[in-house]
């Protein structure tokens, strides 16, 4: 059965996936807020931008599948609250998992749920809550039909980036992921490494399990889309961006720049021209 869903999720045309993250205000972050003040307006900018999926919470998922007609995206259930973003971190870090989550995304008809995998320095504690997230919503998945998707997240020290920031190193990252895989993922949402030309190594460490690659920190367009171009010449399976669309002043000019360069196999260049300048 997951297959039928998956199928919704990834395009039929190219076989990748391209998911907008907007599900940023579960976190409790002022700055996580910039672009999505007003959701409901956001969600429907994205929706007629056309990407395949867009990712939210059980508290805004209405916004998106309340709207009329089967063209909008499919919907992404994030099913996991933290509060480990701050540049000032809070004594006791958690990550819970809301209750009965695939139950509440089969009642929100979502395509996907998803779930984090934190790897903090000096804060083992929240990975094991992690894990147990995970143990817990797996054999609920299997038994529903629900894809499961996993975001292996490798953080900097919060005293050495002030915050919230990837850790783009392949070492770190590689080892995550194989074990999102081995936790049982049918689908991968990892960091992009510092170095693009060698997310090849992600992609095979991940096996037959397809993966996304998150968009990180916002970023110029340029940089942005030529990251895109070369990822995808690495054969991921697609992208979940977030702030670099929803904090841009053209967020479906954007949408559709991605999406050429993700469906369409179109140069960094080629796809610049969808933005307003």
């Amino acid at each position: 059965m997951k297959i039928y869903r998956l199928n919704r999720l990834f395009n039929a045309k190219s076989n990748r996936c391209f998911d907008v993250a907007v599900d940023h205000g579960f976190f409790n972050e002022l700055g996580f807020l910039q672009g999505i003040e007003n959701l409901e307006k956001s969600v429907q900018t994205l929706v007629a931008a056309a990407p395949d999926a867009i990712q939210l919470t059980v508290g805004q998922a209405h916004y998106l599948q309340s709207l009329p007609g089967k063209e909008k995206p499919a919907l992404v259930l994030r099913t996991d609250v933290a509060n480990v973003y701050g540049s000032q971190l809070p004594r006791t870090l958690f990550s819970r998992m809301i209750e009965q989550p695939v139950e509440q995304a089969l009642r929100l008809d979502a395509t996907c749920v998803v779930v984090n995998l934190f790897r903090i320095p000096e804060q083992p504690e929240v990975s094991d809550q992690c894990i147990q997230n995970i143990l817990k919503i797996k054999p609920e998945c299997d038994r529903i039909g629900m894809p499961l998707m996993i975001e292996p997240l490798v953080f900097q020290s919060n005293q050495k980036a002030g915050g919230y920031m990837v850790d783009g190193d392949l070492d770190k990252i590689l080892p995550l992921v194989r074990q999102a895989v081995e936790l049982g993922a049918d689908i991968i949402k990892a960091d992009p490494t510092d170095d693009v030309s060698l997310y090849n190594k992600v992609v095979e460490i991940a096996g037959r399990i397809p993966v996304l690659v998150r968009g990180g920190g916002k970023a110029p367009d340029k940089e942005i889309l030529e990251r895109t171009e070369k990822l995808i010449q690495q054969g991921v399976a697609g992208i979940v961006y977030g702030r670099n669309i929803i904090q841009h002043a053209d967020p479906a000019g954007m949408t559709r720049a991605l999406m050429a360069i993700v469906h369409d196999g179109a140069k960094a260049a080629e796809a610049a021209k969808f933005i307003k300048s």
